[in-house]
């Protein structure tokens, strides 16, 4: 026991963390492939005789879980471009690049104290920033990621998002009526104003769309626009495009229409009275409409998850894993150890004096590196969804960098200005796209 302990004094931190975590994992290891080996038939079993059901928990597991990750990466882009953009370094010290301040942010607001002011109506400030963060998420329900990776293609899709997205300002509304306080009022109500004048051009700019690709499926729309970029709908439709994009950053309260927030006229608006996880809720719901109206946009004028050219050649890498059977969970746990092992042995010949554990380390991550590299390269190749996925995000923050843009460089208009705008100018403009499409569908009809 002394011998142990004396040994134990002497390793250094590393090799006491390794000593530990190889023990750990290993364990953990064989008592997974155990878990797998017995009870695998039975939930493959569970999962073939419950597919729909199985489907919609991971869809809206899934939904759920990238609102958070996303709008931490928009809060991390907006303070990093507009730092650029100020000739300012930015975010440099929490995480690489300072990538992991916007996560510190969110814990930060998540920690803080959740204050209900006297004379608020509790039931109602409790329950708008719920409404307003449900209605951004189940928005994302009927997004076409990629061919097939969508949680529900309704044939009704388009309609289904205005009407959810629309829930918005229903909960705008009742945060800054319950806050019982002038600023919050004045906010939601703004709010009111905008949504409900901005919505009306927001969705006479897809009729034409619609009129075009004869259905209101975004699966189906994305899939209409397949070929080149020059078949995207932005090409046949550019008016209706140009209103989309002005109404949509209207709807989404963003630079330079943020009249509902204006901290230099009414301080923070419907948000004034809120602080702690129910701020937190219309924080992350901010960002993630940021990049749902970003998603919409590109699924509807730029061709979804389609590649501006056709893919040059056909290439089949596809692999048979069913046919492994219980090989399979072996080979998922024997291969990384193997691996580590493989390319730990040179580093650990090479240098003499090098301690075990460091080579091991350097082993273990080459071999992920590596791992990682031809999953990826596979999955390009052979997977169709994979290179959708690509375009799709990519197309995406191309997007959410033009919203951040037009933060750090416009500013925000009057509130006269914002409601003129859109009776006197898009409410016509959008009319005038509707009809040249119908009249220009009759001439091609004929």
């Amino acid at each position: 026991m002394t011998a142990a302990r004396g040994a134990w004094r002497h390793l250094t931190l590393p090799g006491r963390i390794l000593l530990v975590a190889v023990p750990t994992l290993l364990v953990f290891g064989v008592a997974l492939l155990a878990v797998i080996v017995v009870g695998g038939p039975v939930a493959v079993q569970f999962v073939g005789d419950n597919l729909p059901l199985f489907r919609f928990v991971l869809a809206a597991t899934v939904v759920l879980l990238m609102t958070v990750p996303t709008a931490f990466l928009i809060i991390y882009m907006e303070m990093k471009v507009i730092a650029l953009m100020n000739l300012r370094i930015g975010p440099d010290r929490v995480g690489p690049w300072g990538s992991l301040l916007s996560v510190v942010h969110g814990l930060k607001v998540l920690a803080k104290e959740d204050f209900t002011p006297t004379g608020a109506d509790v039931p109602v400030f409790t329950l708008a920033p719920v409404v307003v963060y449900l209605s951004s998420v189940m928005s994302l329900l009927v997004i076409p990621f990629a061919p097939g990776l969508f949680g529900q293609d309704f044939s009704i899709g388009l309609l289904y998002f205005f009407a959810i997205g629309g829930l918005t300002v229903v909960g705008l509304l009742m945060a800054g009526w319950a806050s019982f306080n002038k600023y919050s009022l004045l906010g939601g109500l703004r709010s009111a104003a905008q949504v409900v004048s901005y919505e009306i051009p927001l969705t006479l700019s897809v009729v034409g769309l619609i009129m075009l690709a004869g259905t209101m499926s975004l699966n189906r729309i994305v899939l209409d626009q397949s070929g080149t970029f020059l078949d995207w709908f932005v090409f046949r439709q550019p008016l209706g495009a140009l209103i989309f994009f002005i109404a949509a950053t209207a709807e989404a309260n963003r630079t330079p229409f943020d009249l509902t927030e204006a901290d230099s006229e009414i301080v923070a608006g419907f948000a004034t009275e809120y602080s702690g996880m129910r701020f937190g809720f219309f924080f992350f719901a901010e960002y993630v409409n940021v990049f749902i109206v970003s998603a919409l946009t590109v699924t509807l004028f730029f061709g979804g998850w389609n590649a501006p050219l056709d893919w040059p050649w056909p290439v089949a890498a596809n692999l048979d894993f069913a046919s492994l059977g219980i090989w399979l969970p072996i080979l998922i746990a024997v291969v990384p150890l193997v691996g580590t092992l493989a390319f730990s042995v040179p580093f650990w010949i090479a240098r003499s004096g090098m301690p075990t554990w460091q080579a091991l380390v350097i082993g273990f991550v080459i071999f992920n590196v590596v791992a990682v590299a031809a999953v990826l390269g596979w999955a390009v190749v052979s997977l169709d969804w994979v290179v959708g996925v690509g375009w799709f995000m990519l197309k995406t923050y191309a997007f959410v960098f033009t919203f951040v843009w037009m933060r750090g460089t416009l500013p925000r208009v009057r509130i006269d200005q914002l409601m003129g705008f859109a009776w006197k100018w898009l409410l016509p403009a959008s009319l005038l796209n509707l009809f040249v499409t119908a009249i220009a569908l009759i001439v091609v009809g004929h």
